[in-house]
């Protein structure tokens, strides 16, 4: 009952009135297949919880792409995240929690929108959306693992969670941007949910396997700078022309919010080889300056979330 009352709220808020009626009906399907698959797999991961000095996040990353394009000697397990989105995932993993053993390294636009930068729910964070790439419309990669060679630097005796936004759209790599200039949007995955296909679903994939790719490139740069325990993940996956099941819904693509498939919320978790651990501390929160509301929303709209 918890979860239907947060799906409405999240509509309610998300899309008005409307919407929340027009939606009642056809989430059904969805609420039943939620149900069968947390029976299956249990209500998800806190990461908090599991054992880690550094945990990268690799936005929007399937398990079976991560799988088949990792080349980094590890162990690769997986995990079912806590949500379908960021938002989701977030809120449900970090929000009601004190976190005086960690840093964040953040370049996901919707950290900020919860005051997790502002609330002291972490013992500091490194916020990048200023720091866009204002070309791409995102952080680049490079600049998120700059940011996240210095935080071990200078926080050598805390957890350090670093949140790059690739593989997430839109798509930065050269065969990616390609097809951004033919989709027209910055979001790929806008058109293909309202009913165009102003590119084929291959290359849909090929954009977004490229993206992971180039993260890869700099992730390599940061596990080549940093020690303890190593842990790479993802917050959750992307449908991408799939259907929710064991009752066949519509085709969906993108991470729709409170949507649990295995598509969606199984995800990564890759164990770095390690010869040391970081001697971990807890201190009490240093001031984090927060982003303003209106960056926030620049920045959603960047990505396509908003209109």
């Amino acid at each position: 009952m918890k979860h239907h009352l947060e799906r409405a709220k999240h509509v309610y808020r998300t899309r008005g009135v409307e919407e929340l009626a027009r939606s009642a009906l056809s989430y059904l399907p969805i609420e039943i297949n939620n149900l069968v698959f947390r029976l299956r797999h249990g209500t998800g991961t806190k990461v908090m919880a599991e054992d880690w000095d550094t945990l990268i996040l690799l936005d929007a990353c399937r398990y079976d792409m991560f799988a088949e394009r990792v080349s980094f000697d590890g162990e690769l397990e997986s995990r079912i995240s806590l949500g379908s989105t960021s938002e989701e995932f977030l809120e449900r993993n970090f929000a009601d929690g004190e976190f005086h053993d960690t840093v964040y390294v953040n370049a996901n636009v919707y950290f900020p929108k919860l005051d997790l930068d502002r609330n002291g729910t972490f013992h500091a964070v490194i916020d990048l959306l200023d720091d866009w790439d204002e070309d791409l419309e995102i952080a680049h990669p490079e600049t998120v693992t700059d940011a996240a060679i210095e935080a071990h630097e200078r926080y050598p005796n805390k957890r350090i969670i670093v949140h790059y936004m690739q593989p997430h759209l839109p798509f930065i790599g050269e065969r990616g941007l390609e097809l951004r200039e033919r989709v027209g949007q910055r979001n790929a995955w806008v058109p293909f949910r309202n009913g165009d296909h102003p590119i084929s679903v291959q290359e849909l994939w090929d954009g977004y396997n490229e993206n992971l790719d180039v993260a890869f490139e700099y992730v390599a740069e940061l596990l080549d700078d940093i020690d303890g325990k190593v842990v790479l993940s993802s917050d959750h996956g992307n449908m991408v022309d799939e259907r929710q099941g064991p009752i066949p819904t519509k085709r969906m693509f993108g991470h729709p919010w409170g949507v649990y498939s295995t598509e969606l919320v199984r995800v990564p978790w890759f164990v770095v080889p390690f010869d040391e651990r970081r001697a971990i501390t807890t201190e009490p929160p240093v001031t984090n300056r927060g982003q303003s509301d209106e960056l926030v929303e620049e920045r959603l709209r960047s990505l396509g979330y908003r209109e």
